[in-house]
């Protein structure tokens, strides 16, 4: 039988990550050695203590019942942490739990917007803003972060016929792929920009607590007018190492949220509560792994930016999150050919830039989830192939 599928399936081919994971293993099938900076997966654990509020309710049979939303526990939490973190007041009605960023991004579209709507989203950015107006059938349309501007978008040159048209805006600092970091006046400037122009403001805040060099990762809620234009995301994934409990949370105007809650109460029902325990305990407890942690990933970024540096290899330090956005090396052209290459000819797995949008052409990513050792032998490897023009055996 001939099973026809939906016109949008032709335009999910098997993305980047299919073929570089493709790619890993037949080299590793050869016995070939891979330096996996690919995916931003944490190779840290969970703390006990998160680890041991889990089994516990995982224990108890009653917990497997539909939660229906958030525990008074959880609710409790994720205000104690908003406001003991970012000095954030939120009531119960200003949160919701979600299965991960991801799917809250996803699905936050349905919520937001209409065939033919225009939503406004960050290239170079990651991919993930583009699905939930695209399933939508919103038009999806680019603004530039470009080097030149601090990878921040030019509200001041912003085009105003279609700002007037955006339903909604993605802004996500510290950022992933770019690795950089937002002034608390640009906050500012995009929360007047989204008033002027009646535009929501969806903020992913995925990476505010791995960031570097004595900055305080913020939160958008924080500045005066945000709840009034928007909502934030924000992940327990890679702060307390939980990526696959997909524990996530959508804060902010109340409005957005009890709309987004009743879309979703017709396609789940609620977190599985051992989850919710655990995140509970993530928040409540011990905070001391969190520092730790943003330490050891300063500390490989300065092995591999400061070492491709010393090597010939002008790669820029991340200000924040668990990326690196580097220039391909003279005399490349082709972010994806030149990753291949490199995998190659020294077992350095990373991420081309053009897999985040068209102005990621010319750039990769690395993500910091191999230890500092590593990271010297990386560019060990990397010096001696000659891939930067110079061969320094």
């Amino acid at each position: 039988m001939e099973i026809k599928f939906a016109d949008r399936m032709r335009d999910f081919q098997p993305g980047i990550f299919n073929v570089l994971d493709d790619r890993k293993n037949e080299r590793l099938a050869q016995g070939k050695l891979v330096y996996n900076l690919s995916i931003g997966t944490p190779d840290f654990l969970p703390e006990p203590h998160i680890v041991e509020a889990l089994t516990q309710a995982a224990s108890d049979p009653s917990n497997y019942r539909y939660s229906l939303g958030e525990t008074p526990e959880l609710v409790d939490a994720v205000q104690w942490w908003y406001q003991r973190r970012y000095g954030v007041e939120l009531s119960p009605d200003e949160l919701m739990a979600v299965y991960g960023s991801q799917e809250g991004l996803t699905h936050i579209g349905w919520t937001m917007c209409d065939p033919g709507d225009v939503v406004l989203v960050p290239d170079p950015g990651y991919p993930i803003f583009e699905l939930g107006p695209y399933l939508c059938g919103a038009e999806c349309v680019h603004y530039p972060l470009m080097a030149e501007n601090g990878y921040l978008p030019d509200l001041e040159h912003f085009d105003e016929s279609l700002a007037e048209k955006a339903r909604f805006m993605v802004v996500s600092y510290p950022a992933n792929p770019l690795g950089m970091t937002a002034p608390d006046e640009f906050y500012a400037k995009v929360i007047d920009f989204a008033k002027k122009y009646h535009i929501v403001i969806v903020h992913d805040n995925a990476y505010s607590d791995i960031i570097f060099d004595g900055r305080v990762g913020k939160s958008f809620l924080a500045f005066e007018g945000a709840k009034e234009v928007g909502v934030e995301f924000n992940s327990l994934s890679k702060t307390y190492n939980l990526t696959g409990a997909r524990v996530s949370f959508v804060l902010g105007n109340r409005k957005i949220i009890g709309a987004f809650k009743r879309l979703r109460s017709q396609i789940d029902y609620g977190m599985f509560l051992p989850i919710q325990h655990a995140a509970a305990a993530a928040l409540n407890g011990p905070q001391d792994s969190v520092a730790r942690n943003r330490m050891e990933y300063q500390a490989r970024r300065d092995a591999l930016c400061g070492g491709l540096r010393s090597i010939g290899w002008n790669v820029p330090d991340s200000q924040g999150s668990m990326f690196v956005w580097a220039p391909i090396p003279a005399g490349y052209t082709d972010s994806a050919q030149f990753c291949f290459e490199l995998l190659d000819r020294t077992g350095l797995l990373c991420t081309p830039g053009a897999a985040f949008g068209r102005l990621g052409e010319g750039y990769v990513r690395f993500a910091l989830v191999l230890p500092v050792s590593t990271m010297e032998e990386i560019v060990s490897a990397v010096k001696v192939s000659g891939i930067l023009g110079v061969n320094h055996e």
